[in-house]
């Protein structure tokens, strides 16, 4: 067999965890025909195809696969000892990726982001807004934000930020226009605007009162995949929107929104941020999540009412 370098088995990875040579070369900083020289001098090395290549997509051949499979937890050790070794320095450096859910990195993770960076200048922050339950390990994140009920058993929680509301909101002109549920079971007679989960579910509406509980299927022409563009149609008066209330507080309080059902609003749990329990967080990791313990959330949210 030809001389095989070790870090080529890396690249391998990276390729089929990204899903393609382009994405891959994204995440590593280098170009994509670099990573390609690399595949070829490995397959040339190991004198069998590892990857079979569309002009779409990339995947393992079953040989690709079964290397793949060796070598997932034996690179996963070669991290754990690098992450050892970095946990013995005293200055945290380097980069932390966080994949979380949109409304998460807007009212959370960016303001906490912020202020640790300050106070952190060697460490690197990369924030990815994605609403799908993944792989965190797998993907190459050090950390995610979801759920508690979405948080694999392998992993380790820590609340973050205050406790969640939703808040049902339109505009002065829609409520003038069409009039104002008085209950829930009145948003059958409105335009509500939907949302998608990026699974292809849509979000339902959840409402509590006095020992009642109900979910609901909004009705409604509009169905987007983002809180901010239901926010969006509701500033235009399009319909009635469910969105998380830290999002509408500021159209709220300058009279642009008009919150509707406050009294069937329920208190929700906060979100979590995880990390594998099996992994050592590195020096960057432990400051970033004992900067987060010790953060003042309320703090923040007089900030955002400041500078609404």
């Amino acid at each position: 067999m030809a001389p095989l370098r070790l870090d080529s088995l890396d690249v391998f990875v990276a390729i089929v965890r990204c899903g393609g040579f382009r994405a891959a070369a994204l995440e590593r900083g280098v170009s994509s025909s670099a990573l390609s020289q690399t595949m070829s001098a490995l397959e040339e090395a190991l004198g069998i195809r590892l990857l079979n290549r569309t002009t779409r997509s990339v995947s393992p051949t079953e040989a690709g696969q079964r290397l793949l499979d060796r070598l997932d937890p034996a690179l996963g050790d070669i991290r754990l000892a690098i992450a050892e070794v970095d946990a013995l320095r005293d200055s945290p450096s380097g980069t932390l990726r966080i994949n979380a859910p949109a409304p998460a990195v807007d009212h959370l993770l960016c303001p906490l982001a912020f202020d640790f960076m300050a106070a952190y200048p060697q460490v690197n922050l990369e924030l990815v807004g994605d609403a799908a339950v993944i792989d965190i390990v797998a993907q190459g994140f050090d950390a995610g934000v979801r759920f508690g009920r979405q948080i694999a058993q392998d992993m380790i929680a820590l609340p973050l930020g205050p406790a969640l509301r939703y808040a049902i909101v339109a505009s002065p002109g829609y409520i003038a226009a069409h009039g104002r549920p008085a209950t829930p079971y009145d948003l059958v007679g409105h335009d509500c605007v939907k949302r998608r989960f990026p699974g292809g579910a849509l979000v339902s509406w959840r409402f509590e009162k006095g020992g009642e509980s109900l979910e609901i299927p909004p009705p409604g022409r509009l169905t987007v995949s983002a809180a901010r563009n239901e926010l969006q149609a509701a500033l235009a008066g399009r319909g009635i929107a469910h969105v998380f209330e830290d999002y509408a507080r500021p159209h709220l309080q300058a009279g642009r929104l008009v919150e509707l059902l406050a009294d069937w609003s329920p208190v929700l749990p906060h979100w979590f941020l995880y990390y594998p329990n099996r992994r050592l967080p590195s020096a960057a990791m432990r400051a970033f999540l004992d900067f987060m313990r010790r953060y003042d959330w309320s703090a923040q949210a007089r900030l955002d009412a400041a500078g609404a």
